[in-house]
């Protein structure tokens, strides 16, 4: 007859058993390291999914929704006004905004690109005593508040200053209300970051190829650095709102850009939410699809074939 106690040969012994859920997910994981990968790239795409579209999809929710009935509403539209999207332009000459924001980002993308691309090649490609330090100090730059500026610039940009040379005295002209108070301080601050990129890139390119062809081959080597810094420079100009809210009066033809055009379909009694939301969807629409088609020209660049000497 055995003596065994009954249950004892069923696995109370067993390493696996005794280590217990975490353990044996963590000996899984090492042995299964793709299924982690993936796992963490469906969390990843999860989380970048509700927290970039869920804002884009409220603001249709809000927008479909009339503005008497915002109040009640749930996740889904409490009605459904397609209209709004008309109704905007009506109240407020939006697409001038719209316009404005173009100019404003197209100007100050040249701008930043022209200099950017000079400045890049010259650290990205030449050696000269101090390079480190004066990148340092570019790079610094960028750290500054905006805030910090204001005074001045305003000053500067409103005719409100004075510069005495000599017996001569020299007064800033008026350019309040015109697109130089915004595109200048918009190159100054995005500037530092485009040397950066374009001088990473133009680092990368093998000296041979520079010796056998200068600009034939590093200027399309350089394109998609270029395609980088533009876009980011000119998203970043279409979005800003600091500058370009102090250097004007708000009105489209003062060269407000488009957040200024936004905040104008707030009235003295009310606030009509839904056509602020019709207003953001058609602005970033603009710029979704440019980042679309930036990335695609980015990547194919980046992946078209490795620099080798």
């Amino acid at each position: 007859m055995s003596n065994e106690t009954p249950g004892a040969g069923i696995g109370s012994d067993d390493p696996e058993t005794k280590r217990g859920p975490l353990g044996r997910w963590v000996d899984s994981a090492i042995k299964n390291p793709d299924r982690v990968y993936r796992a963490m790239f469906y969390v990843a795409m999860l989380f970048f999914l509700v927290t970039t579209l869920f804002p884009f999809y409220w603001l249709l929710v809000l927008a479909l929704t009339p503005n008497n009935l915002i109040a009640d509403m749930g996740l889904v539209p409490n009605g459904f006004n397609p209209q709004v999207f008309v109704a905007m332009f009506e109240r407020v000459p939006f697409h001038y905004y719209m316009f404005n924001s173009f100019v404003l980002g197209i100007t100050t993308t040249v701008l930043v690109l022209l200099i950017a691309s000079l400045a890049g090649y010259v650290f990205g490609r030449l050696r000269f005593p101090g390079k480190g330090v004066l990148m340092l100090g570019i790079l610094a730059i960028s750290y500054f508040p905006p805030a910090a500026f204001l005074i001045p610039l305003f000053e500067l940009f409103t005719g409100n200053t004075s510069l005495t040379v000599g017996m001569v005295t020299i007064s800033t002209p008026d350019l309040f209300n015109t697109p130089a108070p915004m595109v200048f301080p918009f190159s100054a601050l995005f500037l530092p970051l485009s040397i950066f990129i374009l001088t990473t890139f133009y680092g990368q390119i093998p000296d041979g190829l520079e010796d056998a062809a200068r600009f034939r081959v590093i200027v399309p080597l350089s394109a998609p650095g270029v395609a980088t810094a533009g876009v980011l420079t000119f998203i970043s100009v279409y979005n800003e709102f600091f500058f370009s809210f102090l250097m004007n009066n708000g009105e489209a033809d003062s060269w407000a850009p488009i957040v200024a055009g936004i905040l104008k379909y707030q009235g003295q009694f009310d606030t009509p939410y839904n056509l602020m939301a019709a207003a953001s969807i058609v602005g970033v629409l603009p710029v979704a699809i440019l980042v679309i088609i930036a990335q695609e020209r980015i990547v194919s660049g980046l992946t078209a074939g490795a620099l080798k000497e």
